[in-house]
């Protein structure tokens, strides 16, 4: 993900790269000099004693999201997170509070709200093309950790917090379906499942989606603590319903997410995996695929979109998007605040908070 992070902030061209910083120096200085940052450094303290670097873009494991962004924002720095944004609620809650205190930009990189056809459904609900939300329903299903020699620092509570499945990739699908409607998640009912009790774990470092080339005498087993699962079902704003499902082991299914929304006029569906379409489904005339194309979109949905009709634009692109607007509006302090702040990032965590009580207590839980 830093790779990725970095690869965007490049396409910008008003941002510079100061530092780079890795516990293991040899690859901060081998993607220092790949990416033409200025230094690289293997303690993070040293970077925010610099004074002439303004911010900071954390892509650690989860468990050091919180210090880390704390130290940083204490340093005067302006800080972007990855999520989830803490392993608690109210680790997020305290960085909210600092974030406000110092007047600090911060960020949640709650970046697949970014797909210029996502902006698009969330203008015609606005615009009242859908009608009044009834149903909002989806899935975010990946085969990554598919088999037990499937391994990544998410799997343990340690390194990731208590929930893995869907705070890594179900808290995409909630954000999403908040943003898009403009309706709160009120209530939950959730049943998280690890099906995989016990795993094997490589004896040396591997990357994340790398194919599998081991023996069996290079694998230690380990207990897991973190769900491969989870089905939600959820109570939205006074009158719509919802549920979706969160996987790490269905087969074949890559990036999966989908998200369906019907109202009383209209639906609209999309699929990250063909992220230029959009689905609009009608009652009496027949429906609609439409293709991403600027000129063609909801007006305030065109400045998500950089390219003609027909230039498809995907997952690197929500990066760009919003880091533009993030950075931009460190640059100009009048800037409108047009990206996830660490309040969504503290918003989705109360709601994971909630599904993780409901999945113990086999009850519906109300989110805060």
């Amino acid at each position: 993900m830093g790779r990725v992070h970095v690869e965007a902030i490049r396409r910008l061209g008003f941002v510079d790269i100061a530092a780079i910083v890795d516990v293991n120096i040899a690859q901060a200085e081998r993607y220092a000099k790949e990416f033409g940052a200025e230094k690289a450094v293997s303690d993070y303290r040293e970077v925010l004693a610099d004074p002439t670097i303004d911010a900071v873009d954390i892509c650690t494991p989860n468990s050091f999201h919180a210090p880390f962004s704390k130290a940083a924002m204490e340093a005067g720095k302006h800080v972007i997170c990855e999520k989830p944004l803490a392993t608690s609620a109210a680790a997020a809650a305290e960085l909210v509070s600092i974030a406000s205190a110092k007047k600090l930009r911060n960020c949640t990189c709650h970046n697949l709200r970014m797909y210029p056809q996502v902006q698009n459904m969330r203008r015609m609900v606005e615009a009242g093309d859908v009608g009044d939300i009834l149903v909002v329903q989806g899935t975010y299903s990946q085969d990554w950790l598919l088999y037990p020699t499937d391994y990544n620092w998410r799997i343990e509570t340690k390194d990731n917090g208590p929930s893995r499945t869907v705070a890594d990739v179900g808290s995409h699908f909630c954000d999403m379906a908040e943003h898009v409607t403009g309706l709160r998640i009120t209530e939950v009912c959730a049943d998280l499942q690890t099906f995989f009790k016990k795993r094997l774990k490589p004896k040396g470092q591997i990357e994340a989606f790398a194919g599998k080339t081991l023996t069996p005498d290079d694998y230690t087993e380990y207990d897991v603590d973190t769900e491969d699962f989870g089905a939600v079902v959820f109570r939205m704003g006074d009158r719509a319903r919802g549920a979706y499902t969160a996987s790490q082991v269905s087969a074949g299914r890559k990036n999966g997410l989908s998200i369906e929304i019907y109202g009383t006029k209209s639906g609209v569906a999309w699929n990250q995996e063909r992220p230029d379409e959009l689905w609009i489904g009608h009652r009496n005339t027949p429906n609609q695929i439409i293709i991403k194309d600027p000129s063609l979109l909801q007006e305030k949905a065109r400045p998500y979109a950089d390219l003609p009709g027909g230039h498809s634009e995907g997952y690197d692109d929500t990066f760009k998007q919003i880091f533009r607007r993030f950075y931009g509006s460190i640059l100009d302090p009048s800037a409108p605040v047009d990206y996830p702040q660490f309040a969504d990032g503290l918003r989705q965590l109360t709601i994971l908070e909630a599904e993780i009580k409901s999945s113990q207590s086999r009850a519906w839980v109300a989110v805060k």
